[in-house]
């Protein structure tokens, strides 16, 4: 079922229209498939050694691109212990004003972003696509801790407006750096922004503090002619309008508990290319066949405007079998 990659096929879902075939997506997978695919160990992320043997495993997964990190730039903490999960509040170095000044803001520019260039290296047909290092509201609540972000938008705004302000500005610069490498083909605007049932802040503090940076990024992608993806978990029933007019051409992440990808489909597709979808807790406890029939279901659903995948990553826990019935549904036509 091997098949050589064809960023175009992408394209064409993210502009809605329909692709030469079926097409695959996800954010990621995960250290043990790739081993699979390639036979070896992962060098180092944010590496040219790391890009390299990620495009290589993306490339034989069935993918027309690779998802890498531009450099390895990311906002210091301390204390904070992550394991499967991170705590939202544990570690977060800006607890206030005096915080703040004394936290040290890294320098986008002092990073190395060789990870990126390696064009010639890429497979035939095969472009990156560049996540951040978690997203702006992502950052900014590692950085206060949710509890303290959700108490300082009352107590101190003007605090919690020079936070975003200071991440905001950072994340921009790294998408502007990355996208100066012709490598790169597709941006990942990666933030989760909801819990089950509501956004993580009100929807229009979302639109005060988080949305403004995010249209910066979209619109640095579209300038450079790329697309632009959003990448984030949760509830979206009151910001779904904010998402479709910030100019995102794609949206991934959904879960049957809060809207299934197919009804998010029959709603979105003709404005926003829908992609991956199938649940976590389907494609892990459902058995083959079932993941299979619905993985098929979908495609024919979404003849449009539709990349198959999961609903958020591959993570280890994912029973192999289960992730191959999935992509098969795509590799097999």
């Amino acid at each position: 079922m091997e098949r050589k990659p064809n960023i175009n096929n992408l394209y064409k879902i993210l502009r809605r229209e329909a692709p030469d075939r079926p097409t695959l997506f996800e954010l990621f997978l995960n250290e043990q498939l790739y081993e699979h695919f390639t036979g070896g160990k992962e060098p180092a992320w944010g590496t040219a050694a790391g890009t390299r043997y990620l495009a290589k495993a993306y490339a034989a997964a069935g993918y027309d691109y690779a998802t890498v990190a531009g450099s390895k730039f990311g906002f210091p903490t301390e204390g904070q212990d992550q394991k499967h999960s991170l705590s939202l509040n544990e570690g977060a170095p800006i607890a206030d004003r005096t915080a703040f000044d004394a936290y040290v803001w890294p320098n986008v520019d002092e990073f190395d972003f060789g990870a990126l260039d390696v064009a010639e290296d890429l497979p035939e047909g095969m472009k990156l696509m560049v996540m951040g290092p978690n997203g702006v509201l992502e950052n900014v609540i590692r950085l206060m801790g949710y509890d303290n972000l959700c108490l300082m938008i009352y107590d101190d705004p003007e605090l919690v407006s020079d936070v975003f302000e200071n991440v905001g500005k950072r994340m921009v610069r790294y998408y502007e750096l990355a996208l100066q490498y012709k490598s790169v083909g597709l941006v990942m605007s990666n933030d989760d922004w909801g819990f089950n049932t509501q956004t993580m802040l009100m929807p229009s503090q979302m639109r005060e503090y988080v949305f403004p940076w995010h249209q910066k990024i979209v619109d640095l992608g579209h300038a450079a002619g790329l697309p632009v993806v959003l990448h984030s978990c949760g509830y979206f029933g009151e910001v779904m309008e904010d998402v479709i007019g910030l100019g995102f051409d794609g949206k991934h992440s959904y879960e049957d508990n809060i809207l299934c990808v197919e009804e998010s489909y029959k709603k979105w597709h003709d404005r926003i290319a829908i992609l991956g979808g199938i649940d976590l807790d389907f494609i892990v406890t459902k058995t083959p066949e079932e993941v299979y029939a619905r993985a098929k279901a979908l495609l024919d659903l979404g003849k449009t405007g539709y990349a198959l995948g999961t609903g958020n990553s591959v993570p280890e826990y994912v029973p192999w079998e289960n992730y191959f019935a999935m992509t098969k549904a795509a590799l097999e036509r």
